[in-house]
């Protein structure tokens, strides 16, 4: 196991060497747009990204499922995000354990600029490894599945005849993705390469939570599954932009769950106690029953450690 871990960092590593340069030029480029404004424009786009919005937005889509007219809208988001999921947090960052820009930078030449940019935009941090962004992930799954489905109803209504705003509607879902995975750079507190990477994982995921919708749909439509629909306790049904403002109402108190936590984050928080090929800058578990307090150092006080560091130190070689 320990073998595996070693070359799962040196994979790490070796990633950082073979894109240094490109992701250096791609942070001065942020680092040059950096002011109040866009900063706070950032923090809203992050927050998007943040499982706080995600998971919510996952449980929304399991209830979708139960009415016939927003079950495609249902699958496909609940399968994207589970994908997703699955592909970045369980599968490619136990397998990469790329660290964080702002730990691994410390040593580097452009550290000095990259401290700046990373305090301006109010020194946010995570307690996980940094290939791919989770947050892109998150971002385009949902985005790209959004997407489809828009555009697939938009054409089936547009054969009835129909006029619909649904088609141009559906390009507002991969503006907010790319929004979010350039929050994280602008943050700085993902590599260009991580947001790269979970914007491929992003819409593989959600491609492929369009097409299992479609397929669970048509298994539906010819079975007894069909019957399973909500919406038919109301006699007259339910009034269709009633619906969509209930949900729009609904998604902005998700937004609120994720955006108004994010506020408290960085800055002064507690860091990561570990001090060893560099000072961690990742924000330490705190008042965590799973990640308790302990003497890692050897100096006798307890002190707090990332999700990272807490494992190592602790002796667990497994990842969440």
């Amino acid at each position: 196991m320990y073998s595996m871990m070693f070359a799962a960092a040196a994979l790490g590593g070796a990633i950082d060497k073979a894109f240094y340069g490109f992701d250096m030029w791609v942070y001065r480029i942020f680092g040059a747009m950096q002011n109040g404004f866009l900063t706070q424009v950032a923090k809203v786009f992050t927050a998007l990204g943040d499982e706080n919005f995600v998971i919510p937005v996952a449980v929304l889509g399991l209830v979708l499922c139960f009415f016939k007219r927003t079950r495609k809208y249902g699958f496909a988001i609940v399968f994207a995000i589970a994908i997703g999921t699955i592909v970045t947090n369980v599968v490619v960052k136990p397998a990469v354990l790329r660290i964080r820009p702002y730990n691994t930078l410390q040593n580097m030449p452009i550290w000095n600029e990259y401290k700046v940019w990373y305090e301006n935009a109010g020194a946010f941090s995570e307690s996980d490894y940094s290939f791919p962004s989770g947050h892109t992930t998150a971002a385009f799954e949902m985005a790209v599945a959004m997407f489809l489905c828009f555009r697939s109803r938009a054409k089936e209504l547009a054969a009835e005849g129909k006029k619909t705003a649904m088609g141009k509607v559906a390009f507002v879902f991969p503006v907010i993705a790319l929004c979010t995975m350039g929050s994280r750079i602008y943050l700085m507190v993902h590599y260009p390469t991580d947001v790269l990477a979970g914007l491929l994982v992003g819409t593989f995921a959600g491609i492929c939570g369009f097409l299992i919708s479609k397929l669970l749909c048509k298994l539906f439509e010819k079975t007894a599954l069909d019957k399973i629909d909500v919406e038919k306790i109301s006699k007259k049904g339910f009034n269709d932009k009633a619906v969509i403002a209930a949900i729009c109402c609904i998604l902005v108190g998700f937004f609120c769950l994720s955006y108004v936590p994010a506020l408290a984050e960085g800055g002064d928080a507690e860091r990561c106690a570990y001090v060893g090929e560099y000072d961690c800058y990742n924000e330490a578990r705190v008042d965590d029953e799973k990640y308790y307090a302990f003497d890692g150092d050897g100096d006798g006080d307890l002190d707090n450690y990332c999700k990272i560091h807490w494992k190592q130190l602790h002796g667990e070689d497994t990842e969440d």
